[in-house]
């Protein structure tokens, strides 16, 4: 089967058999390509080899997985610095191989969502190229230049998220260029009509190559205001570390000038325009705003004309209690009643959350309680590779560190390496049976070994068994996908909720501490046994005793 025929076997399923709300309430498998496996033996995970193990994700029981960047790149981010927006990077294949595990995944009931780095591009870009070469150039003016002051300094104070500056110098045009990044990866001009028409035509190509959705990187960065003002200081009340560590600077400013413009909206509304053309697509955005991201949210995902849904870091970072939970569920409820969250605790970004909030000797109970917990939650869900082998951030040297965010902020701050190493197939097995080359572009922690899925699969008990069993209780009822969520009375470390969609109704109680707790069931509601994976407590008297870290769901007749 060729290329051709391949994409047009994709772009044309039977309409009447697809659910093309398919995405509200979708479980999405994220998928780190340099990571999940290395077909030829480079040391570097490739497209061939995520084909390869489809099955295994298949297998999970979620709906689709997410791609991380995987166009042509001079890896300066690792693919978060794309310089061919239609092509694939030569360390992962070809478009040949990503036009076949398309159709894998599609043969094996897998939808596909892409990254789309857009907010930016490499400085090794063709546009960019052609825009830093004169003030005039048909491309002068699509990417943020701007004159110094008159003592030659950067025209503002905006910092870079990776350290520094937002401006570096060009000395062909005399001006700085804006990047939110690294040097390397200058920021795109959304002003320029032309710009945005460009970057809507390479969203088109994958469109019909067959994906199904784009998760959209830094989507509230898209624009800056040309005005170049100052941002001001944060307040010492609204300081929040939940998009840059707390060592970053880049937090003590309120980011109001340089990134989460009104502007952003119009864009959104060309851009969901476009998916329409394709029933059935989806968009999922991430929004990185300490101060302003429920509200961002709730502007970019209510309606039907921006996105689909979006995530904040709410729940990858901040703290594991009741009480934050609580917040956060109200605050979404409240501020974007019409939105849709896509809920993470892990992604390639963030410290694994069993690293970064389970208690000392009690990390199976909490990797068994978080699951429960995000799959539980009302919005989407985004697993990341290895989160159902119960994997904990890898420990990393800093000679063995390659992420320069690590490398600037080390050591306080470690950067997304630990994150980031690759997937353990194979206890037993060189690399974990993830590569057969002699060093992998990351090491291959000893302690994950142990985790490795061939240690687990088919295992009673286990914590990969442990996740296919309760992606299947959540596909069984409707109310998990879809529902509304209510927010009961509780106190302490517990954390309760109904959910409710049409005649399956869940009553949801967890316990978010390390010690024994009891929760009183309202008057009214008379939950029974649900068979929810590693619920052990039932109702006694109208109450419920919950061991550490533990769980119950109930269904409400």
């Amino acid at each position: 089967m060729t290329a051709t025929s391949l994409m047009t076997e994709q772009k044309h399923p039977d309409e009447a058999t697809r659910d093309l709300d398919w995405w509200r309430g979708a479980v999405i498998y994220q998928i780190y390509p340099r990571s999940y496996q290395d077909q030829n033996g480079d040391g570097v995970g490739d497209l061939v080899g995520i084909t390869s193990r489809l099955d295994y994700v298949a297998d999970l029981g979620v709906d689709a997985i997410w791609l991380s960047p995987v166009f042509t790149s001079p890896m300066k981010d690792f693919g978060y610095d794309v310089s061919n927006y239609r092509d694939i990077d030569p360390s992962f294949g070809t478009l040949e191989d990503f036009d076949r595990l398309v159709q894998k995944a599609h043969s094996l009931g897998l939808k596909v969502i892409i990254d789309q780095v857009i907010s930016h591009s490499s400085d090794k870009h063709a546009w960019f190229s052609e825009s830093r070469q004169s003030r005039t150039n048909a491309k002068s003016d699509w990417y943020v230049w701007a004159d110094p002051r008159p003592d030659g300094t950067p025209p503002n104070n905006w910092l870079s998220i990776f350290g520094g500056s937002a401006w570096s110098w060009d000395s062909r045009r005399m001006q700085y260029y804006q990047h939110n990044f690294l040097v390397s990866q200058p920021d795109l001009n959304f002003h320029n009509p032309e710009v945005q028409d460009a970057l809507l035509g390479e969203m088109r190509f994958w469109l019909e190559r067959g994906v199904d959705g784009f998760r959209l990187d830094t989507v509230n960065f898209y624009f800056c205001s040309l005005g170049f003002e100052d941002n001001p200081v944060v307040r010492p009340e609204d300081f929040n570390a939940s998009t840059a560590p707390a060592v970053n600077p880049y937090n003590f400013q309120e980011h109001i000038y340089d990134k989460s413009r009104p502007e952003n909206l119009a864009f959104l509304t060309r851009l969901r325009a476009l998916m329409d053309e394709y029933p059935g697509t989806t968009t999922v955005g991430e929004i990185g705003d300490s101060q302003h991201q429920l509200e961002l949210m709730a502007q970019y995902t209510s309606g039907d004309d921006h996105l689909h849904m979006a995530y904040t870091f709410d729940y990858l970072g901040g703290e594991f209690s009741a009480e934050h939970f609580k917040t956060s569920i109200a605050a979404t409820e409240g501020q974007a009643p019409d939105g849709w969250i896509c809920l993470a605790f892990s992604n390639h970004d963030v410290v694994r959350h069993v690293s970064r909030w389970a208690v000392h000797g009690q990390e199976a109970a909490f990797t068994r309680l978080a699951a429960t917990l995000i799959l539980a939650m009302r919005g989407s869900v985004c697993l990341y590779q290895g989160e159902e082998l119960g994997l904990k951030e890898a420990e990393l040297s800093f000679a063995d560190l390659v992420d320069p965010y690590g490398i600037e902020f080390w050591p306080e701050f470690k950067g997304r390496d630990g994150c980031r190493t690759p997937m353990v197939w194979q206890a037993h097995v060189r690399n974990g049976a993830f590569s057969t080359a002699e060093r992998t572009w990351l090491p291959v922690p000893a302690e994950h070994l142990t985790h490795a899925v061939d240690t687990q699969h088919g295992v009673e008990g286990s914590v990969l068994e442990f996740y296919r069993s309760l992606l299947a209780f959540r596909k069984a009822h409707p109310a998990l996908a879809k529902g509304k969520i209510t927010l009961l009375d509780s106190t302490g470390d517990i954390l309760a909720f109904t959910r409710e969609e049409g005649e399956d109704r869940l009553l949801c109680v967890f316990n978010m501490g390390n010690s024994a707790a009891e929760f009183a069931i309202p008057e009214g509601l008379a939950p029974h046994h649900a068979e929810c994976p590693g619920v052990i407590a039932a109702p006694i008297n109208g109450e419920l005793d919950l061991e550490p870290f533990g769980a119950y769901i109930g269904i409400l007749s």
